[in-house]
């Protein structure tokens, strides 16, 4: 940079209120080009809007960490000072508050501005009167400026924050501190405006225009607003005199103290300061400091080697630790982004990709994102190695990835510590996307970042001002003394608005009301909204008569929804497939709005179960259906289409070959173990029987229906059985079988000799989707005995053919089989199905060491009695048994046992609890399950 023999260095020094930032912008405006750097994103803002509304958007750039507005014919550069860009050669440069060269944290930054940012023409250093011998010793040739105070600042001494006068900031040093104080004011004061560094600028100016445009008369801060931050502040009190650095607790200097007391009293009225609440009076010495505004100079500036070396990673850090031999210079502490190198240089997958002095630049940019989120070190250091590896590699950060971690943040709901959090975590990600080549579509990124922002901003603003200042009472009560009508409003959203004042939400035909601190006012404001509302319910009622049945839909425990709205629930009824229908509509919407709304849901639910049970309800019209045919008929309609066959067995027993026909041409299966219809079985249909069967059964909490596709599902023996056949599935062992796909293994059953003994085929393990172990399990839970063998395994010298399907197999021990699956291949199940697990073939002759030993079962019908739900592991099942192997499916030739075929007795499930009181989170009816449990 070619600075120019006439150009002079300035230092204007003085305390607060002494106009340094205001003629800091005169003189940049009498230059052609500018930049000034400014301690805090928050005072960038502001004095970026001051020059734009001196000369325009067109010239003027903002510059910071997280926001980049650059017009293409950009004359004046405002930034925060870690963003002045220097080697643009501008015409003047100006750093404000450049006291922080002293600061631990930032003062690196400040010093090296001091040392070496220069303006063509003119540079302007403004801040403390403290900086003068350092400053002096340090730039050549500068010029002083002493500016005084423009009004006088007194001490008052200590109030409680009961006795604060109005227009008064009370100050605190901690977001808990500031709340508490805030809450108390509210109380107390009505209200107060509440301003922290950590705040967007968006939600710092929306905060402030409470404060200056007297809605409420108290301003509640962290040490933020000592950094130029210009508000109408008559008084300021201190709530405490020490604070936390980040290190340690320590007592605020005096020049500190009169850099935030200064905030008080502006241009030419007078201010005071004092301390409230448990703070100590201060001492004599320190009022007199701050009033006349002496202190002690400043020794020592914090200093940070700006002449780095990328040849290495060692390299980089070696220079960042250099130390300086200027008396007046310190080294200043290991900064986040030093701490950040040095913990990813320490880690092997960092050192690999850095291959040369570029990739080591690179990662030094990376490492300088600062912590915005305040989380650990090694967490921060984890995020700054994923950027780095996406900027190493592809050269720019995933777009995906990208917007999955915006997306995580971009949200409104919570309370004000959470949208905090939010908004201090995109600060990440907009520091991020204002980074010139670091994500594909910058433009894009930088305004989605920002559109967040905002967001959050908005919706932190709205909380703090709902905690914190009582406006809406103030405004609606004053309005109500003075004897005035209000003025009620409903927006397209459902809110509710009184005076312009949020009251409540209309959700479907009912009127949220927000919570009020008295019984008066909140009738009063009911009063006020009812008067808007009821056109509102009218004209709602006739626009939900209207709607499509795909607007509406029931949930699993009966309630009744228009969209996301809550309209109504099911009532019981006198027949359990037409239940009643309860609205949720307001007493003061009128009986005719209720009734309009009633009917609509009543229309909804009568063709919804139509659709869904077709079938069911064309069998119960059908009047060629007599005898007992038609008594059966009636059982399954009872039972909504899918019946235990014990229940009903003396009656499928009793009819006769035409009867069964008949009633097959309805869809009905006779299955071994239930009656049902299969169209029934699908997820729609169970659904809505699942509710159905609930409400008409009493029940307060309603089983919800397994997942789709699932043909096992766990078995808690705590659960009904009547919920698992309800959900169209059938308990075995510790599982629960769908129906139809237990009615096709039946079939494949009847083809086996269940005396003699045999083993399970690929088939019955498909349809089952179990391995051996499980279906062995099942099989037990069926009835049968499983004995555990242990054999040579022998490679096969073919693939057996496919079983032919179970579906062509109708009459045996049930009368019917599904030909398939209601809604899902059987292949879709919760537990994937083995490949080999069935029984082999005739195993050759062999005498080589290296055998494989296999398990196997073999499953005889042994109905009996037992009180175990779940079958115990016998010590003959872990002893494993030597016998000769039969080809894979092959019949003994003792041939089928002669005689009646014992019954396949249901087992009884009532008889004890499978397991302790743990609940599987994978069932379905878990849910049901804990409700009953709390109850018990």
């Amino acid at each position: 940079m070619n600075i120019r023999a006439d150009s002079r260095t300035v230092a204007v020094l003085g305390p607060t209120n002494t106009g340094k930032t205001h003629y800091a912008i005169e003189r940049m405006l009498a230059h052609r080009t500018g930049v000034i750097g400014l301690p805090l994103r928050l005072l960038a803002r502001e004095v970026y809007d001051r020059i734009v509304a001196l000369r325009g958007p067109d010239c003027v750039a903002l510059v910071t960490g997280e926001e980049r507005i650059v017009p293409d014919r950009t004359q004046y550069w405002v930034c925060t000072v870690e963003a002045m860009p220097v080697e643009i050669g501008a015409d003047f440069v100006a750093v404000d508050e450049i006291q922080l060269c002293a600061d631990p944290d930032r003062g690196h930054v400040f010093t090296d501005r001091l040392l070496h940012a220069r303006g063509l023409h003119e540079t302007l250093f403004m801040g403390s009167d403290t900086m003068r011998s350092a400053i002096a010793a340090l730039v050549p040739g500068v010029q002083f400026q002493r500016r005084e105070r423009l009004s006088q600042l007194t001490y008052t001494g200590s109030k409680k924050i009961s006795r604060m006068p109005p227009r008064s900031a009370i100050v605190g040093f901690s977001v808990e501190n500031v709340y508490a104080i805030a809450e108390l004011i509210r109380r107390q004061k009505g209200g107060c405006a509440v301003v922290m560094g950590a705040l967007s600028p968006r939600t710092r100016n929306a905060q402030v225009a409470l404060y200056q445009n007297g809605d409420v008369d108290f301003l509640v801060a962290t040490d933020a607003i000592g950094m130029g931050l210009n508000l109408d502040i008559k008084h300021v009190a201190f709530s405490a005199t020490h604070k936390f650095d980040g290190r340690r607790m320590r007592p605020l200097n005096p020049d500190e103290l009169a850099q935030i007391a200064g905030r008080a009293g502006r241009y030419q009225t007078s201010g005071s300061f004092g301390v409230t609440g448990e703070a100590r009076p201060l001492p004599d010495e320190v009022i007199a400091a701050i009033e006349n505004h002496e202190f002690l100079p400043v020794r020592k500036l914090q200093w940070r080697n700006a002449r780095l070396e990328f040849g290495t990673a060692a390299r980089l850090i070696s220079s960042l630790e250099g130390q300086t031999q200027n008396d007046w210079l310190t080294r200043a502490r290991d900064a986040d982004d030093l701490t950040a190198l040095k913990t990813l240089v320490a880690l092997p997958e960092t050192l690999d990709r850095l291959t040369g002095p570029r990739d080591v630049r690179l990662l030094w940019d990376v490492c300088r994102i600062p912590d915005f989120r305040g989380i650990s070190a090694a967490e921060h250091a984890g995020l700054l190695g994923d950027v780095f590896a996406f900027l190493q590699g592809a050269g720019r950060i995933e777009s995906d990835w990208l917007a999955r971690n915006i997306q995580r943040i971009d949200r409104t709901d919570g309370d004000i510590d959470a949208l905090s959090r939010r908004l201090a975590y995109i600060r990440t990600w907009t520091y991020i996307a204002q980074r010139k080549g670091w994500v594909d579509d910058e433009k894009h990124w930088r305004g989605a970042t920002r559109a967040v922002e905002d967001r959050l901003s908005d919706a932190l603003h709205d909380r703090l001002t709902q905690r914190f200042v009582d406006r809406r009472t103030s405004v609606l009560m004053r309005r109500l003394k003075q004897k005035e009508s209000l003025v009620a409003d409903v927006n397209d959203k459902g809110e509710v608005t009184v005076e312009g004042e949020l009251i409540g939400r209309l959700e479907g035909f009912r009127f949220r009301q927000d919570k009020t601190d008295s019984p008066d006012e909140a009738k009063t404001l009911r009063q006020a909204s009812i008067s808007a509302l009821v056109p509102l319910f009218h004209l709602r009622a006739d626009k939900f008569y209207n709607a499509p049945d795909t607007e509406f839909d029931f949930t699993e425990q009966g309630g009744l929804m228009w969209g996301d709205t809550a309209v109504g629930k099911l009532v019981k009824g006198d027949d359990a497939m037409r239940p009643q229908i309860a609205a949720f509509v307001d007493d003061e919407a009128g009986h005719d709005v209720a009734e309009k709304v009633r009917r609509r849901l009543q229309h909804f639910m009568d063709r919804k179960i139509a659709a869904l049970f077709e079938p069911l309800l064309n069998m119960s019209r059908d009047d060629t259906l007599s005898g007992l045919a038609r008594g059966v008929a009636f059982q399954l309609v009872e039972a909504m289409g899918v019946i235990p066959r014990e229940q009903i067995a003396q009656d499928i027993k009793a009819l006769d070959q035409d009867a069964r026909s008949m009633l097959r041409k309805h869809g009905v299966r006779f299955g071994q173990y239930t009656i049902f219809l299969p169209l029934l079985l699908k997820p729609a249909p169970t659904r809505l029987r699942l509710v159905l069967k609930s409400l008409a059964d009493g029940l307060d909490e309603f089983p919800e229906s397994p997942p789709a596709g699932l043909v096992t599902i766990p078995h808690l023996s705590e659960i009904p059985t009547a919920h698992y056949t309800m959900s169209g599935y059938h308990p075995a062992g510790a599982r629960a079988i769908r129906i139809d796909m237990l009615e096709r293994l039946a079939d494949l059953l009847r083809g086996c000799d269940s005396r003699a003994g045999f083993e399970a085929t690929p088939d019955m393990l498909s349809i089952t989707g179990t391995t051996l172990e499980q279906f062995a399990d099942m099989m037990q839970g069926l009835g049968y005995a499983a004995e555990k063998g242990e054999r040579a395994k022998v490679k096969p010298e073919a693939a057996p053919q496919a079983a032919d399907s179970a579906a062509d197999v109708s009459e045996g021990r049930g009368d019917d089989a599904p030909a398939t699956s209601p809604d899902e291949p059987a292949a879709q199940s919760d537990t994937p199905a083995p490949s080999d697990n069935g029984a082999a073939p005739e195993p050759h002759a062999t005498d080589k060491p290296d055998t494989q030993i296999e398990l196997f079962y073999t499953f005889t019908w042994a109905p009996r009695p037992r009180r175990d739900a779940r079958p115990a592991r016998k010590p003959q099942q872990d002893t494993p048994r030597s016998d000769q192997r039969r080809p894979q499916g092959q019949k003994p030739k003792t041939g089928k046992p002669k005689g009646k075929k014992p019954e396949n007795k249901p087992r009884d499930y009532s008889a004890g609890p499978r397991k302790s009181d743990r609940i599987d989170p994978d069932n379905p009816f878990a849910a049901a399950l804990m409700g009953l449990k709390t109850k018990g």
